[in-house]
Formats: C-alpha cells, structure tokens, sequence
C-alpha cells in the first residue's frame, strides 16, 4: 500500500503540473510578468527575455495535490498497516508549510522584480530577515514535537552527538542549502532535473528508513519537477523564478531532516552546494585578488562559457546528481 501511495504521489504531482500549465501560463502571459535577463548574464540569454516566470506555482499546486490525495489513500490503511503516527504527520506538514513559506517569500520577490519593476527585488536584510523566520518555525516545530535528534549519523564515522551545537549548524544549513538551490534555477530544466533526481534518491532512503510520510513527500516532489519540465527543459516556455526555487529549497532541507539524515542532503545535493560554493570562491577570489576562478558564477554559467549547450549541463549535472546519490543509499 506504501507504494501505491508514493505512485499515485507521482503520477497526481505530475498530472496536475503538467495540466493547469495550459491554464497559468497564458495567464501570466497575458499579465506580463516576463523575466528580465541581467546584462551580466551571457549574451545569448538575451533571447529568453520576456519568457513568463512564477511559474514555480503550478509545481506548488501539483505537490500538495499529490501529497493530500496520496495521504488520504495511506491513511484509509494506516491502521490496518500500522506504519504512521503523529509524528509521521508532523514531519510532512511541516516540511510542506517550510516550503510553502519560502515559496511566498519567492513571490514577494518575483512580485516585486516583474509587477514594480525593481530588478533587486526583496533586499538583501529582507530577505535574510524572513527565511531565518521561516527556518526557525520549521525547527522549533520539529524540536517540540520531539522529531529531532541531535545524534547524527556520520558516514564512516558512526553515530556523533552534537549537543546544543546541532541547532546552530542545522538553522544555519538550512538556510545556507534552501539559497543554494535558489542558485541552481539559472538554465532551463536545472533545477527541476537535478530535484527530482535529489527527490527519487529520497523516496528509496525513506522507504529504507521506513519513515512513509516522507516517501509520499518525495515522491511528490519528483512528479511536480517532472511535470514542471514539460514547460521548462528547453527551451523553456516558462520559469519557475524564485517563487518556485525557494519552494524547492525547502523541499530539499524538509526531506533530509524529515528522514533524520541531514547529512545526506550535503551528498545527494551536491549539486546545489558546488553551485552555491563556486558563487562564494568567486566572489572572495576577485575581492583579494581581482581576478575570477571561474568564467562566470555559478559554475553552470561557466560551463556555459565553456561552450556546453544547457542540455548537455542539465543532463550532466543530473547524472552527478544520481551517482553522489546512489553513494547517499549505500552509506544508510
């Protein structure tokens, strides 16, 4: 029963997706809620300018339909199967208003970039001001309800007790891991790819882990990026701007601490941190030393610059994704 629950996730996430897409983005078509490609950018970029962004909406709509019709699906057997409990449900809503909440700060940000045509959108503050809100409700709600551990499970070193130590690191990458995917939404399909491959390693380390709820989760998250993709791999028909990458990013944080194993989510997504990591070398390089490591940041940028098409980025930085998360499996 568990696992027709994470299949009708999938295939629900995904359908739903990939539908109202015909409804929404001629939507934002016609409210003209464009992207606007930075100067910075690569020059051939230029040609996306205008393509409707947002679109990270239909992806938020699909996943919460597949978790809630999945759920109910689960719950009817619950009893019989014995495999939830509160904490179960915790665990998944939580991670879904964790989402849900960086997704909004997203939309306040696009809103502000596409409708009052401030290109810097949220500052800086104010946007680091609201996603520690965000981090530190979803903690608080999982530390409460006694869903933490600050015992972590270290590959090759074996269980390490962190103490109080744990929830600084945790608030910390949490919000360091949700930005770093908000840096991997920068070429058609990339961030939706690399997320449900990220999302399907989750479904195989949760239903090892026997934690169901968030095989449901995961699974959802897969359908949602793969229906997201009809519109998006390239040559994008729409973007999911920040609205849908933030939202991704607290997906991403959710599955890994919803599973007990945040150390995991350095290993599965490793994409997003060398995103994240070649923005930070690159800015400090040329801070100290006035020259630049890479052609451009983040490092699919510089790929780019290299000559690689963005299917070609996408599909690689997808395969790498697999194989760091097939180690991820084997070291449970």
């Amino acid at each position: 029963m568990v696992l027709t629950a994470s299949l009708l996730a999938i295939v629900v996430s995904f359908l739903t997706t990939a539908l109202i897409g015909i409804i929404i983005i001629p939507v934002l078509k016609r409210l003209k809620v464009g992207q606007s490609i930075k100067e910075i950018g690569p020059t051939w970029h230029a040609n996306k300018n205008g393509t409707p962004t947002m679109g990270g909406v239909l992806f938020i709509i699909g996943i919460i339909t597949g978790v809630v019709v999945a759920y109910g699906a689960l719950q009817m057997f619950a009893d019989k199967l014995s495999v939830l409990d509160i904490k179960d449900l915790i665990r998944l809503w939580a991670g879904i208003f964790c989402s849900l909440g960086f997704g909004l700060i997203g939309l306040f940000d696009d809103y502000i970039k596409v409708v009052k045509k401030r290109n810097k959108g949220l500052s800086a503050i104010q946007k680091t001001l609201f996603q520690f809100i965000v981090v530190l409700v979803y903690f608080f709600t999982l530390l409460v309800n006694n869903c933490l551990s600050t015992v972590v499970d270290i590959p090759f070193f074996g269980p390490v007790n962190f103490g109080n130590f744990y929830y600084v690191i945790s608030i910390l990458g949490i919000y360091g891991v949700v930005n770093a995917v908000n840096l991997t939404d920068g070429l058609d399909g990339l961030a939706s790819s690399v997320t449900a491959v990220y999302a399907i390693v989750f479904m195989i380390i949760s239903n090892c882990l026997q934690f169901y709820t968030m095989n449901i989760l995961a699974a959802a998250l897969c359908g949602g990026c793969l229906g997201f993709l009809v519109w998006n791999f390239y040559p994008a028909k729409v973007f999911m701007g920040d609205t849908g990458s933030m939202f991704l990013g607290g997906m991403v944080v959710s599955l890994g601490f919803g599973t007990n194993q945040p150390i995991l989510i350095l290993i599965v997504g490793i994409i997003y941190i060398v995103e994240a990591m070649s923005v930070v070398i690159q800015v400090i390089s040329f801070k100290t030393t006035g020259k630049r490591v890479f052609k451009m940041s983040p490092i699919h940028h510089h790929f780019e610059m290299c000559g690689w098409s963005e299917v070609k980025i996408v599909m690689a930085f997808s395969a790498v994704t697999a194989v760091f998360g097939c180690i991820a499996v084997l070291l449970i």
